[in-house]
């Protein structure tokens, strides 16, 4: 099976006709996937158009110019956004970035996690002036991710932004060994199937849930 997303159904949502934007790494441009990946299933699923910024193997954390704070900065502060998307990186694991602290004053580190998802949530916020949701990736071996993952629900508590989480759930991330295969080409990408039928309409039940 080719697993193709144009066999995907689209329905009724407030996204409809909505134009979102979505800031990743790999597993936004769709690394595992011939470059599909989450915001085309939304913009398949919902009928809302989108701007994808996706780099492979870039952080969050401001580590040079294709970081997520930079290339967060280079977008389009005229355009529209109904919904700005950002992924919870799996680099900064990866690349053992400090976690930082959680900033007072409007101060923030951007070189660390959490200064940076910081500024991202801000920054978003006031430039398109639209709500601000972070989705996770689904769970593997990675305590530095887990410590990640907590974070972003207290920043959460502190700024009010949703959360698609794809890590915590035990019933979620219990799919057979046959399953994992066909969605995942490696314990951090998806595959075509992987968004298509396990990502996707999980992503979307807590979108939906969360914009009510």
């Amino acid at each position: 099976m080719d697993y193709s997303f144009e066999a995907i159904e689209q329905i009724d949502t407030p996204l409809k006709g909505k134009n979102i934007c979505v800031l990743g790494s790999s597993v936004v441009y769709g690394y595992a996937s011939q470059e599909w990946s989450v915001p085309e299933y939304f913009g398949a699923r919902f009928g809302c158009t989108f701007t994808k910024e996706a780099v492979c193997g870039t952080t969050l954390a401001d580590t040079g110019n294709l970081s997520y704070v930079s290339r967060l900065k280079k977008l389009d502060r005229n355009a529209h956004y109904d919904l700005f998307i950002c992924q919870l990186s799996t680099n900064d694991a990866t690349k053992e970035i400090p976690l930082g602290e959680i900033g007072s004053g409007g101060e923030y580190d951007t070189s660390t996690v959490t200064g940076a998802i910081e500024f991202i949530i801000n920054y978003a916020k006031d430039t398109w002036n639209c709500p601000v949701v972070f989705f996770t990736g689904s769970r593997y071996d990675s305590a530095r991710y887990d410590a990640m993952v907590k974070r972003l629900y207290e920043l959460r508590d502190k700024y009010g932004i949703g959360i698609l989480d794809l890590w915590s759930s035990d019933s979620f991330n219990q799919i057979s060994d046959e399953q994992r295969s066909i969605y995942m080409s490696d314990p951090i990408h998806p595959t075509k199937a992987g968004y298509r039928d396990w990502w996707g309409p999980e992503l979307e039940r807590q979108l939906l849930d969360y914009l009510g």
